[in-house]
């Protein structure tokens, strides 16, 4: 990888066989391995998180010529509470630094930014910069950049179910029109499209309960670099692995 990188990224996505490329529109990442990447440098974690900050910077600047058009990031799980509580403290100071300091160029490239997660266990400025960022870039339509904050696909689920048995005992909806597309209405990610591809990086190869009802069907990679470490060329190469894939989405493909 490190051999094309004078080439442009959205240049190394070569075409699945047969057809024109797929490209995923939606990409999610679980962004692991900031910690391994500071402790091997003998650094303190949270510089691996400041690095890894800057990967997210760059990744997102790659992502319109890369025809990705929702970038869904692991920021931060519910069971990440249970870190040291200086790097959880360490953390949150960096997600209000970020975005103070980003907002305003990612509002100027058109990108729009929204949140996943439940929000009450957050301090309240982040709670109020969150919703302003969210505010200031809701017109935007170059790129949806979704970061997942105190995020967990079991906790997603569970709200949602919720709701939904609050709505039918306040005799709302009917116990029989709860379906899939009523759960799916209720999950933070309503009004996205599912993901087409996940990668997680550093090389563990699980999904550590992110998006677990939305990635029912989408394709995964699993890439040994370290968040830190990944680059718009590594980014472009997994496309382009991904492009040459076959979605069947259950179905039998003729001939298959």
């Amino acid at each position: 990888m490190r051999d094309q990188a004078r080439a442009r990224p959205v240049d190394m996505i070569a075409p699945a066989p047969g057809g024109e490329g797929r490209r995923a529109a939606h990409v999610a990442i679980i962004m692991d391995g900031n910690g391994r990447w500071a402790t091997r440098r003998g650094l303190p974690r949270l510089r691996g998180h400041q690095a890894g900050a800057e990967t997210v910077r760059r990744i997102v600047e790659c992502c319109p010529d890369l025809g990705v058009r929702h970038l869904t990031l692991f920021a931060f799980s519910t069971e990440n509470w249970q870190r040291p509580r200086e790097e959880v403290t360490g953390l949150m100071a960096l997600f209000r630094r970020y975005l103070r300091r980003d907002t305003a160029e990612l509002d100027r490239n058109g990108v729009r930014v929204r949140f996943l997660g439940e929000r009450g266990r957050l301090g309240p400025a982040l709670r109020g910069m969150m919703d302003a960022v969210e505010r200031q870039t809701a017109g935007n339509a170059t790129l949806d950049l979704v970061i997942a904050i105190n995020y967990g696909g079991r906790d997603e689920l569970a709200r949602a179910a919720r709701r939904l048995a609050e709505r039918v005992a306040r005799g709302e909806i009917a116990p029989e029109e709860v379906d899939e597309a009523a759960l799916a209405a209720g999950l933070d990610t309503a009004g996205l499209p599912d993901p087409d591809l996940v990668i997680r990086t550093s090389g563990e190869t699980r999904i550590s309960n992110f998006l677990l009802w939305q990635c029912a069907y989408a394709e995964y990679a699993f890439v040994p670099q370290l968040w830190p470490d990944f680059t718009p060329e590594d980014f472009a190469a997994v496309l382009a692995e991904y492009a040459s894939r076959e979605r069947r989405f259950g179905r039998v493909i003729a001939g298959g």
